[in-house]
């Protein structure tokens, strides 16, 4: 296994560049996707998260097709389906996530169409599909930074706003919030998140990285303010171990960084204090040997 020191390395080597402009890449897009995680966690909405990953599959393919701006592409795709899905949302008669199934199936199913006629279709299916985060033009580091600074200005400005929504969706439309125009925003919020990680982890897993880092820091703290602070550290801190050991055991980048988030959100849920299976247990004892000792000295 290579040493971190090894690692540290090959990051300052100039003939590797690809390598620490993969980990920039990947922590940006970590970093982003675990601050709008929270709410894709809050309001229980990984379904969405889900289906704006596959919406933004036929942006991507035609974009490959006329050899444009992969992210450019994906990202008109995936805000077309997120004003798509807030507006026939309002319907109340048919379910949110009805809709969404049927939008997004079909975007998917659309992206394969166009994909296929494509030279070199698999190997483009699987990259789409799997990630490939070595491959990344240089143009697209600043690409991913302006769209994540620009989404995280904009959760920050609405942030109290958003949360109201999340938590009480009903109280929020009586407050007098454009409840509409908020899930709006929070969709295309999401849908550009995805775009800018999907070239990292792919279609398939980018779901793993919204609703992981939030879903762990969830875990930790009741707190929405230092939930909002946590997951992004643990989705950069996933994606740095990730790609140590993705370039250590020549595995692919974006599943292995799945897997650590998955990892770290597993030791978490066990060894939690508050609200971990073994931690739980542990405190459960300690108040039992507590009140044991109390009513032998009464």
């Amino acid at each position: 296994m290579l040493s971190p020191l090894d690692f540290l390395n090959d990051l300052m080597n100039p003939d590797l560049w690809f390598l620490p402009k993969a980990l920039i890449v990947a922590a940006m897009s970590s970093i982003i996707c675990g601050v709008v995680g929270n709410f894709v966690v809050l309001r229980g909405m990984a379904f969405i998260g889900d289906a704006v990953s596959h919406a933004v599959f036929p942006g991507l393919a035609i974009a490959f097709v006329f050899s444009s701006n992969l992210v450019v592409g994906g990202a008109i795709a995936g805000v077309t389906t997120a004003i798509l899905v807030a507006v026939f949302s309002q319907n109340r008669r048919i379910k949110e996530d009805s809709i969404i199934g049927v939008i997004f199936v079909a975007a998917f199913a659309l992206g394969i169409v166009v994909i296929s006629l494509a030279p070199g279709y698999a190997g483009s299916l699987q990259s789409f599909l799997f990630g490939s985060i070595t491959g990344i033009p240089n143009s697209d580091i600043a690409v991913v930074g302006i769209t994540g600074f620009v989404i995280l200005m904009v959760m920050f400005l609405l942030n109290k706003e958003l949360v109201s929504v999340s938590l009480d969706r009903d109280m929020a439309k009586a407050s007098g919030l454009p409840v509409f125009a908020l899930d709006l925003v929070l969709y295309v919020m999401v849908s550009l998140a995805v775009v800018i990680s999907v070239q990292t982890i792919g279609n398939i897993l980018v779901l793993a990285l919204l609703v992981a880092p939030a879903a762990t820091a969830r875990l930790v703290t009741d707190r929405l303010g230092v939930m909002m602070v946590l997951s992004p550290f643990i989705g950069a801190l996933s994606a740095l171990i990730g790609m140590y050991l993705s370039w250590s055991f020549d595995s692919p980048t974006g599943g292995t960084i799945v897997l650590v988030a998955t990892a770290i959100f597993l030791i978490v849920w066990f060894f939690s204090p508050k609200q971990g299976l073994i931690g739980k247990a542990i405190a459960r004892l300690t108040s039992k040997s507590s009140g044991k000792a109390v009513a032998e000295q009464a």
